[in-house]
Formats: C-alpha cells, sequence, structure tokens
C-alpha cells in the first residue's frame, strides 16, 4: 500500500519549538505517535494564543474542532530533543481549513502532518461558518480560499 503524501505549503503561518518530555516516549524510547499529535495540538493552541485567543473554544464566536488528521513519519525523536513545529494553512472554506504540522529537529524532518479544522459551535453542536474575523487572518497568509 503506498504512503500518504503530503505537500506542504511554502508560506508560514506560525512557529514554535517543543521539548520532546519523558510523557512522550513509548517502549520503543522514541517519540510516540500519540505523543506527536498532542505536540501538535500544543503548537496549534500557541498559535491562537499568539492571535489573542485563550483557546480552541472562541476564535471571535465560534469555536475549532478536528475533523481528520493524516501524519507521516520520516525519523524517530526522542526524549530531550527539541522538535520545531512550522505551521501552514491552505484550502480555506467557509467553515473549514487545512492545517499543517512541519516537524524538525536540528537535523531532520520527524514528521509531516495535516490536520482538518472546522468551525464549530460548542453550544449547537454542530459546524458553523468561520468567524469574518478569523477567516481575513487565515486568507492573509496566502493559502488558497474558496
Amino acid at each position: 500500500m503506498p504512503r500518504i503524501k503530503l505537500d506542504l505549503p511554502a508560506s508560514t503561518l506560525f512557529e514554535c519549538d517543543i521539548s520532546v518530555r519523558i510523557t512522550d516516549i513509548n517502549y520503543g524510547n522514541h517519540l510516540a505517535n500519540n505523543a506527536l499529535l498532542g505536540l501538535m495540538h500544543e503548537a496549534r493552541l500557541l498559535w491562537l494564543r499568539s492571535l489573542g485567543f485563550q483557546n480552541e473554544m472562541d476564535i471571535g464566536g465560534a469555536g475549532l474542532i478536528l475533523c481528520d488528521a493524516a501524519v507521516v513519519f520520516l525519523h524517530e525523536a526522542f526524549y530531550g530533543d527539541l522538535l520545531h513545529i512550522r505551521l501552514a494553512v491552505d484550502e480555506i472554506s467557509k467553515t473549514r481549513f487545512e492545517l499543517y504540522y512541519d516537524v524538525t529537529n536540528q537535523d531532520q524532518r520527524i514528521a509531516k502532518a495535516k490536520t482538518s479544522m472546522a468551525s464549530f459551535s460548542y453550544n449547537e453542536r454542530k459546524i458553523i461558518s468561520l468567524p469574518d474575523s478569523f477567516r481575513q487572518t487565515l486568507a492573509c497568509s496566502g493559502a488558497l480560499v474558496s
């Protein structure tokens, strides 16, 4: 079966550094797949905080919810490694956008990933339109807007 292919957008939305904690290590003595998803979540929250939002529950009148995720592992990461996570965005629609993650350490690319994020009303429990101001922030990154 062929591997998933992810093409990372060239533009950068946000960058941060996060260390691999001992609790991120699995029985293979390397970064666990579920821990990488947690580190991606942390990077996403740091990006939202850089925009002035406290969390994913309110991005200007709506929340965000993760619809799906794809991860391509390329190399191992180990306890204490400092991971550099670059976020990029593409395929912005009325209700959703694709958020890409380029995860590297000092020497190599560890993983590429993508999450599909949707605007969500936690009160109504349904997907709703992205707030205009948030959609404009995403669009300023040079992403494909439909």
